[in-house]
């Protein structure tokens, strides 16, 4: 009895010591978010890496010009814009100014950076990894189909993550409908400008089908594997963009959201985000070991089941924008 009453202590006591390093992990997220904003439009690197931020500037820097160029293609005369250069500045700006695209791009720039570390320490290719192989070998056309049309989405995305590039029709839906807003308030108050920049959202638009952008198509492909989903939730396996994927919707948060948990500050996120997506110990050290090579799980972890560690994530609110 006594036993019995010591292991609920300890496990009252590892999960009350979990909840507080994943508030404090948190809660220094939150604070990263302005400090990021301000070193991009600063040009200062003394906090962040010179690549996360060179990558966030450079996505910002080519959504804005995207936005512009679309602009332009919609006036009738495009010679009239009197300083094309100071307003794609402005626009850049505004773009930095939105907490949701800021945290979007981080995210991106993180797990870029991500894809690279697992290609050089595990030999894991950044395009078809193991699982995709599989799944483009399906005997099942439509999910051969989604596999393909995912395995090109994910060359893209590198090749423009290379660039520092990002296409706005890759942006989540809110987030693009945000940029282009963005667009239009630029000089809100001009009815010819925003007329022109009406025409150029619904040309946007036209192009836009979420389904069919990377993240969307990696939605597509978890969900196609239904009982067999488990088999993305190894990142050796699955490579990194899916396994990230699968990890969102096993654990019930944004995508975004996980993506930072992967990083240094986040381990007792990344290990509730596990457990809450039903692995067990040994193959959740498996994900850290890949992941995490240096970073053990605390005494104990395997008390906490997959509803508790749900719990403890929601009651910290779950929610991370940026560090």
């Amino acid at each position: 009895m006594n036993d019995q009453a010591a292991f609920r202590d300890g496990a009252r006591q590892l999960e009350s010591m979990m909840g507080e390093e994943l508030a404090r992990g948190d809660a220094s997220a939150q604070t990263m978010l302005p400090i990021l904003r301000h070193l991009i439009s600063a040009q200062d690197n003394s906090v962040f890496s010179d690549e996360i931020l060179a990558r966030v500037r450079g996505m910002v820097g080519d959504l804005a010009g995207q936005l512009m160029a679309a602009l332009m293609s919609c006036r009738s005369d495009p010679d009239s814009l009197a300083d094309q250069g100071t307003q794609t500045a402005l626009l850049g700006q505004a773009l930095i100014d939105n907490p949701q695209l800021l945290t979007h791009l981080h995210g991106l720039a993180l797990e870029w950076q991500l894809t690279e570390r697992l290609q050089a320490r595990h030999a894991l290719d950044p395009v078809v990894p193991p699982l995709l192989q599989a799944l483009i070998s399906s005997n099942d056309p439509e999910t051969q189909d989604t596999a393909m049309r995912f395995l090109a989405a994910q060359a893209r995305w590198g090749q423009a993550q290379r660039r520092m590039r990002l296409p706005l029709v890759e942006l989540p839906g809110e987030l693009l409908h945000a940029v282009l807003m963005a667009l239009v308030q630029l000089d809100g108050a001009n009815p010819r400008w925003t007329a022109d920049c009406e025409r150029a959202a619904a040309e946007v638009r036209a192009r836009f089908d979420e389904g069919a952008s990377r993240i969307g198509l990696a939605a597509q492909l978890i969900l196609a594997l239904g009982g067999g989903a488990h088999a993305a939730l190894s990142v050796c396996s699955a490579g990194l963009a899916l396994f990230l994927s699968a990890l969102g919707l096993a654990s019930g948060q944004e995508r975004d959201h996980v993506i930072f948990s992967t990083h240094e500050g986040q381990m007792a996120r990344l290990a509730l985000s596990l457990r809450a997506a039903g692995l067990k110990t040994g193959a959740i050290e498996q994900e850290f070991l890949a992941l995490h090579p240096d970073v053990l799980l605390p005494e104990g972890f395997g008390s906490i089941g997959a509803d508790r560690a749900a719990a403890i994530l929601n009651s910290v609110g779950g929610h991370v924008d940026a560090f």
